[in-house]
């Protein structure tokens, strides 16, 4: 879809985003896209249930507060994502008026600038590995909000949450979810998916996550979601003090298609098929609405990159209007991203 709409198949797309499916693409693209707070997509929350220990215990159901996959919109431009995300949303659970943020004049969009404090994330205090030239160019696309607009551009040095109790929090909920999702599509017994997957042909990748996901115990499930509450205990702490938190939408350049997945990153190891996408897991288990910037070419590869900046939930209006603040701003100097 992100190719569609960059070149000029389509105006826009809806997708789901589930560890960045709307994040990654549309930075590695030059577009704008939008993950929706994600209680505003569904009335549902997510249940992890387990269906019984190995010593015969009875299983449970737990409860996350919201679901882990949500559906948004990706487009050239912020004002197009804002008119698509009004009709997505249900009109009946959610108020959300898209004029809001398409007829804010330039000062109006400038003033809301002014007064916003960004906190830059960057490499979560040196957890996160990335190709190099990624965290300069978008560092140097995000300081247009301070240079341009006014607004405060703080660099985070210490990582805000540990990030391996949110991978592994992360690595449990995913396994888990993508099992149970698997199972009732197949619809057969949990200990028949992995061999059915196997007939079929299934990638390996499916396979690992199911076979991970059935072995999975209650009490890991529920330490799982204990961390998921406490980072967004801490993320709440953090929107005290800050109104947008920003990281680069991707820790690696577009890669050539033929390679499956980055095996390493700076010399780091990717230990498996998805931690190279380790920085959409953040926004991905607190839920906030989260927006994607595209930050242009880089200045040696002439490669894209994007980055992802996220508010508290319930400010997805605020979001757009940063999003069309910038917009306006590259097109005034001369530098339209979406081309």
């Amino acid at each position: 879809a992100a190719a569609a709409i960059a070149s000029k198949m389509l105006v826009l797309s809806d997708g789901s985003d589930m560890m960045g499916s709307l994040r990654n693409p549309a930075g590695w693209n030059n577009l704008y896209s939008i993950r929706p707070t994600a209680e505003w997509m569904s009335e549902n929350t997510l249940s992890l249930a387990n269906d019984g220990e190995a010593d015969g215990s009875a299983g449970s159901i737990i409860d996350l507060p919201y679901p882990i996959s949500t559906v948004g919109p990706m487009a050239r431009y912020p004002e197009d994502l804002a008119m698509f995300l009004e009709t997505l949303l249900p009109k009946e659970q959610i108020e959300f008026d898209a004029s809001f943020v398409t007829e804010q004049s330039l000062d109006e969009l400038t003033l809301l600038i002014k007064r916003s404090n960004i906190g830059w994330l960057a490499d979560w205090g040196g957890t996160l590995p990335y190709e190099n030239g990624v965290l300069s160019h978008c560092k140097r696309m995000l300081d247009i909000f301070g240079s341009v607009g006014g607004a405060s551009v703080e660099y985070i040095p210490d990582a805000p949450f540990p990030n391996e109790d949110l991978w592994d929090s992360w690595m449990a909920i995913r396994s888990h979810s993508i099992s149970n999702s698997l199972r009732e599509k197949i619809g057969c017994d949990a200990d028949e998916v992995v061999p059915t997957l196997k007939a079929r042909g299934a990638k390996a990748e499916a396979i690992w996550e199911c076979e991970r996901g059935e072995c999975l115990t209650r009490q890991q499930l529920e330490r799982a979601v204990e961390t998921v509450n406490d980072w967004s205990v801490c993320a709440d702490s953090m929107f005290q003090s800050y109104d947008f938190l920003a990281l680069p939408s991707s820790q690696v350049y577009p890669f050539d298609a033929s390679m499956d997945w980055p095996k390493s990153i700076a010399g780091k190891k990717m230990d498996t098929y998805h931690r190279w996408m380790n920085v959409m897991v953040p926004v991905t288990l607190l839920g906030a609405p989260c927006l994607t910037i595209p930050a242009g070419m880089g200045s040696t590869n002439r490669l894209p990159m994007g980055i992802q900046v996220f508010a508290h939930k319930g400010k997805d209006a605020q979001l757009l209007q940063l999003a069309r603040w910038y917009y306006r701003n590259s097109v005034m100097k001369g530098t339209d991203l979406a081309v």
